[in-house]
């Protein structure tokens, strides 16, 4: 695996190329400065109704004490199972306030306008601010306030069951004077009304495989080593012949870290490469390979011939950049929005003459700054890759999107008979900031890794 560390600039490297293998390069880049200018200035629950204990406070021109009474409310969403990163819509319906109008004059209509909180827990801890419409139906002195919803969102930052419950409210009434009746849970959290199941992004497939030899005549067995697959999964190693199988197989289970270390028997003469894959049947996701392995032909000759060898020596999968540093466009405080710019263009060779392609991925830290972090996840990308004429393979651009801490693929090409070329990757990149992020300049480090 050949890496290359840079920050700014200072560079540090370290370089290991072996034949036959995918060889695996690493980059950081520092992707870009995000300057902020100064201001002008598994299935989720159903969501259930629950009871919950409130203290409300009148407004103090009603002359009441507080009033402590129990609110119906429910939590709804709009997505029960989203990614990581995703952002989920909140609805908070209170289908029983516990307050009143606290005074005998009569409230028109469309007089009230709600706000309130969502508490998160489990996997996601914090709250979410929602909001209602100025809207509800007459109300009559002394009489019970209607019903009313209010929505809000937030984003998706960890895996697993997230709970939403109700948090506290307010109702606020614009007639004749502008008056306030906060509402408090007695004891919070309130029971849980809602319960997602948030998923990860998936990331780059990691998992690579090597041989200890690269060719070896019918029978010889070839040592297979693999890292970073599913810890304890059931494992096949098999040879291929393009995009066949052959003959040539063997299953086990990865160690507790996810390697693996296997003894495959290579007979059949028409494998040409070697992969291994996670459960019964190859995918690209959980798989690695094909690396190339050539079964030396061992047929004796007819007698008064010779047999005449020529040789070309495979090379390597190798990248390069131009640049390390990628300044984005300032944005405003007060206003945020996309801080734009142009990764630098990653020149990809791949002169090893094997069956396997190869993929380029990248993932990307948490932009620091003045004001804390600006999230991972808000940097997405628009990918573009390029082929150079003659190359045996054809290069694939990676989908738009969203990098994050996560990973996504910024190019890649397909496995084949024979591989290889030589290509140039660029992508358009974005940073979404927050629009009151503090003013300043913020820095994150884009990882590249070519496999």
């Amino acid at each position: 695996m050949a890496t290359a560390t840079r920050r700014s600039a200072t560079r540090r490297s370290t370089g290991r190329h072996r034949r036959w293998t995918a060889a695996a390069g690493a980059l950081a880049l520092v992707a870009g400065t995000a300057w902020l200018a100064a201001p002008a200035s598994a299935l989720a629950a159903a969501s259930a109704p629950v009871d919950f204990a409130t203290h409300c406070v009148p407004p103090p021109i009603a002359g009441i004490p507080p009033i402590d009474g129990t609110t119906t409310a429910e939590i709804t969403v709009d997505n029960a199972t989203p990614k990581v990163g995703d952002t989920v819509t909140v609805t908070y319906t209170v289908t029983k306030p516990a307050a009143s109008n606290p005074v005998d004059l009569a409230l028109p209509a469309d007089i009230m306008t709600p706000s309130g909180k969502v508490a998160l827990g489990g996997a996601q801890a914090g709250g979410v601010t929602v909001t209602g419409p100025k809207k509800n139906p007459p109300v009559p002195g002394k009489g019970a306030f209607p019903p009313f919803s209010m929505t809000g969102t937030f984003t998706v930052t960890a895996p697993g069951s997230i709970t939403l419950s109700p948090g506290d409210y307010n109702i606020h009434t614009s007639y004749i004077m502008e008056l306030d009746t906060p509402c408090t849970v007695i004891t919070p959290p309130a029971p849980v009304s809602e319960t997602i199941t948030a998923t990860d992004v998936p990331g780059a497939n990691e998992r690579a495989i090597q041989l200890a030899t690269a060719s070896g005549k019918p029978g010889d067995r070839v040592t297979v080593t693999g890292a970073k697959f599913t810890p304890l999964a059931d494992i096949t190693v098999v040879g291929r012949a393009g995009a066949a199988e052959t003959a040539d197989r063997m299953t086990f289970k990865a160690t507790a870290t996810g390697g693996f270390t296997a003894s495959l028997a290579v007979n059949d003469k028409a494998t040409t490469g070697i992969v291994a894959y996670e459960g019964s049947a190859w995918s690209a996701e959980k798989g690695a390979g094909p690396a190339a392995y050539t079964v030396l032909d061992d047929t004796p000759l007819p007698g008064n011939s010779q047999k005449l060898n020529a040789s070309v020596a495979a090379g390597t999968l190798s990248m390069s950049q131009a640049g390390d540093t990628v300044d984005l466009s300032a944005v405003d405080f007060g206003k945020g929005g996309a801080a734009t710019g142009d990764l630098r263009t990653v020149t990809v060779k791949d002169f090893r003459g094997g069956p396997a392609g190869w993929s380029l991925t990248g993932k990307v830290t948490d932009f620091t700054g003045p004001g804390g972090t600006i999230d991972a996840g808000k940097l997405g990308w628009t990918p573009a890759c390029t082929t150079k004429q003659g190359s045996p393979s054809t290069c694939a651009a990676g989908s738009a999107g969203p990098v994050g801490s996560a990973g996504a693929t910024l190019a890649s090409t397909p496995n084949g008979a024979l591989t290889g070329g030589e290509f140039t990757v660029d992508a358009k990149v974005s940073l979404d900031v927050p629009a009151f992020t503090a003013p300043g300049a913020y820095s994150g480090v884009l990882t590249l890794t070519l496999t």
